[in-house]
């Protein structure tokens, strides 16, 4: 096996098991339980599961997506989350290099999986996943320090804008979580990456939210954070080569 190969096995390995953890969150979070302590346990029969019931996908895979107790049909969700974390961290690595910067913008995705599944079900944005970002994002600007200013100006670039519609709206038109979370995700990205991923968030709900109220029955209630994040993942892997070529095209 090369070394490549190696690397991306491990940090896929290592990706699936966060995802479990994001499961764990995602749970317990909008329900107000600590996610550090308190074993896992079937929803319906509250058996504990056992270590080996917990193996990231490959428990659900040979559970046959079942407990092994009372055989209720466990949700699809825990081993999409688990897998969908696992590839997103290799896409990082494929795209940013092996670096901590990559292990800074690993665990900045993980948060946003965490906040959209959450604000899809709840429509808040949990305060202490923006919390984690904005660490994040001091510590991306800490190794960035010379250039602080793209930094900071990613700060308050699309959060500014945002809070003037939640004044001018008085809160209908826009949540407080989203312009927090952008924010916090300015200081990770930068002022060009984040104006990208603020494009890319409204060009993704504009697309798909007229779909979910078709299809999906759901409201004219806009939970925006998981649109904003997926632009913001979306910025991160490929925002650099993105804004290059649109830039050569006036060159």
């Amino acid at each position: 096996m090369s070394e490549n190969t190696i690397i991306f096995t491990l940090v896929f390995l290592y990706g699936i098991i966060i995802g479990s953890f994001l499961n764990v969150c995602i749970l317990r979070i909008p329900a107000g339980e600590s996610i550090i302590t308190g074993r896992s346990h079937c929803d319906v029969c509250n058996t504990k599961i056992k270590w080996y019931d917990l193996i990231p996908i490959f428990s659900y895979l040979l559970l046959r997506g079942r407990c092994r107790n009372c055989k209720t049909k466990i949700s699809f969700q825990y081993p999409m989350i688990e897998a969908l974390n696992g590839i997103l961290y290799v896409l990082v690595f494929c795209c940013k290099g092996v670096n901590f910067l990559s292990v800074i913008y690993c665990l900045v995705i993980s948060a946003l999986i965490v906040l959209s599944i959450i604000d899809l079900r709840t429509n808040t944005i949990p305060f202490g996943i923006n919390i984690f970002i904005f660490i994040m994002g001091l510590i991306r600007l800490s190794l960035d320090y010379r250039y602080y200013y793209i930094y900071l100006i990613g700060f308050f670039a699309v959060s500014v804008f945002l809070y003037l519609i939640y004044l001018v709206t008085k809160g209908n038109g826009m949540g407080g979580g989203d312009i927090k979370l952008m924010a916090a995700a300015g200081l990770v990205l930068g002022w060009k990456l984040i104006l990208l991923a603020f494009f890319l968030g409204c060009i993704y709900a504009s697309m798909i939210h007229p779909l979910r109220m078709k299809f999906g029955k759901q409201g004219k209630v806009l939970a925006f954070g998981p649109y904003l994040s997926v632009g913001i993942i979306t910025a991160i892997l490929i925002g650099d080569g993105m804004i290059n070529w649109y830039l050569k095209m006036f060159i």
